[in-house]
């Protein structure tokens, strides 16, 4: 066993003295040691019930036959951090959970981990690390939050963020307000739309790491308990068959996962994010495959905020395996996939059936014939940008309009809730990259600033940050190079046009290449003054398309 090298030996003898301080007895010591990585905190919603699902994983590894260790890892909630210095935290966080995962993992030699995340960054930070250190390893999330209910209509966090904009608008009162304030977030749990938690959540079971229904058996539910009860017993059968992620995260379940991506209309933080795990695990994932699936994969669910529907339906609807069932039938996965259950993808599916196609849409008949996320190109996105196609309303999949340029979050919500943002505009919002940022904060405020104005239908937003999975409308992220490197939206200037083209996956300022090069020569750099981490950060993050990884300077 791994954890021989702490507990079994002469030379281990101060090794098991200090076992011996914790309580641990010798037969304990004799088990394979599981490390269980916690993300339990006090200030993150979908993280106040993972101490329950801890102790479950507890017991499920001891009834196995193991013994359980509990260490932390740390989490941001994107809600409270949205819109302030706060949010330059959120994305950071990614590389130092997977750091500190490896760093615990590695110090004290874990024979398997069984990691328990739920919100948005933990989930990709400990694939990240889980990837990187390759022993036995296993997910179980802290599940979705429950739709909120107001005036008879379900409702979630991007409600409230919208019912902002719309006091702002004059359109609703501070009383009504204060309804959404107190019923759209009921019940611990990841935000119950097809955010970036659960989209994360939900791809961990299409990739192989979570059993199923880790990505949408409610927090609430007591079936989420017995799930975390198997997964503790399933990390046995792991470390005894020595099956490990890199076992499970290969090419083909990144592609599984990305075609599942496309079907659910996940969040674009995915596109981030998967890169990320990949290069962990030894995997090479291009963004220009997502264009290449999304053009045969069809789009099955409108999960909120893209339509009326919440995860809980989706579980009731028969949860990922369903959506994957479906997909079988257009030939689009890999079946032959290992899995943690220790069995293939094809072999956990078969017998899976949708139960409601009202929320998982038939093949032959989905929402649209392509998937739900489009990687955008063009001269204002050289490298790439990002957009949520299924939750762009039909008129704006191609728009064209002028530029309303901000180099700031805080100057574009002053502009749209003073009105004097219009319909027809195009906001653009730089330097808020993975260096500009630093750290790309999600634009969920002047999304929902726009759509609680009622310009979703006629205001475009672009950035060279990202958005909330909660966001929706024709908002394009990630746009690379960034503002902070020169890249080509540092040179927009007010009342340029811009021309979006979804179907034609094209982002363009109609410009001419002589303009954008004298103005090249004009530009210079933002300077920002930083210190501490985020001044480590920006020296070593790269650009949104590689999934801002860090890499030492000079191999970038």
């Amino acid at each position: 066993m791994r954890s021989d090298a702490v507990k079994t030996g002469t030379a281990q003898a101060p090794h098991r003295s200090l076992f011996n301080a914790l309580g641990f007895t010798e037969e304990e010591r004799k088990r394979p040691m599981i490390g269980i990585v916690s993300s339990y905190n006090e200030i993150v919603p979908g993280h106040m019930n993972l101490d329950k699902i801890v102790e479950a994983v507890k017991m499920g590894v001891a009834m196995a036959g193991g013994m359980p260790v509990v260490f932390p890892a740390i989490a941001v909630c994107d809600g409270i951090a949205m819109g302030h210095v706060g949010m330059k935290y959120s994305l950071v966080t990614r590389d130092l959970i997977a750091d500190s995962t490896e760093c615990m993992a590695l110090a004290h030699g874990f024979d398997g981990l069984v990691c328990v995340p739920n919100c948005d960054k933990n989930v990709p930070g400990l694939l990240m690390a889980a990837a990187r250190l390759n022993i036995p390893t296993i997910f179980v999330s802290g599940g979705p939050m429950l739709a909120g209910h107001v005036k008879g209509q379900k409702r979630s966090l991007s409600s409230m963020f919208e019912a902002v904009g719309s006091v702002a608008a004059g359109t609703m009162t501070l009383e009504e307000l204060a309804e959404f304030e107190e019923k759209v977030c009921p019940t611990c749990g990841s935000c119950s739309g097809m955010y970036t938690a659960n989209s994360m959540n939900c791809l961990t079971e299409a990739i192989g790491m979570g059993l199923k229904g880790n990505g949408t058996i409610p927090a609430v539910y007591s079936e989420r308990i017995r799930l975390a009860k198997h997964a503790g017993m399933k990390i046995m059968e792991l470390v005894e068959k020595d099956i490990k992620p890199r076992d499970i995260m290969t090419k083909d379940a990144f592609l599984n996962a990305l075609t599942v991506d496309m079907a659910l209309g996940c969040s674009t933080n995915s596109m981030l994010h998967l890169p990320a795990i990949a290069k962990e695990a030894g995997v090479e994932l291009n963004l220009d495959i997502a264009n290449e699936l999304s053009a045969k994969t069809p789009n099955l669910c409108h999960l909120a905020p893209a339509g009326p529907t919440y995860i809980e339906d989706l579980n009731e609807a028969g949860g990922v395996y369903a959506v994957m069932k479906e997909l079988t039938r257009k030939n689009l996965l890999h079946l032959d996939c290992m899995t943690v259950n220790g069995t293939s993808i094809g072999e956990n599916i078969k017998d899976c059936e949708n139960l409601n196609p009202q929320v998982i849409r038939p093949v032959e008949n989905p929402y649209s014939q392509t998937g739900g996320i489009a990687i955008l190109r063009g001269n204002l996105a050289p490298d790439s940008g990002v957009v949520k196609r299924s939750a762009v309303a039909p008129e704006m999949m191609v728009h064209e309009g002028p530029a309303r340029v901000f180099d700031c979050e805080e100057d574009a919500i002053d502009a749209i809730k003073g009105g004097r943002i219009v319909a027809g505009d195009v906001v653009v919002i730089r330097y808020e990259g993975p260096k500009g940022g630093p750290g790309m904060r999600e634009m969920l405020n002047p999304t929902s600033a726009i759509a609680g104005m009622g310009l979703g239908s006629s205001v475009a937003l672009i950035t060279d940050g990202r958005f909330s999975g909660a966001s929706r409308g024709a908002s394009i992220g990630h746009v690379s190079p960034e503002a902070a490197v020169g890249g080509p939206i540092a040179l927009v200037e007010e009342g340029d046009i811009i021309r979006i083209n979804i179907p034609e996956n094209r982002l363009d300022v109609l410009v001419s290449d002589e303009e954008l090069e004298r103005r090249r020569q004009n530009w210079k750099p933002r300077e920002q003054e930083l210190t501490g981490y985020l001044a480590r950060y920006r020296r070593l993050v790269t650009s949104g398309n590689r999934g801002a990884v860090l890499e030492l300077p000079g191999n970038q």
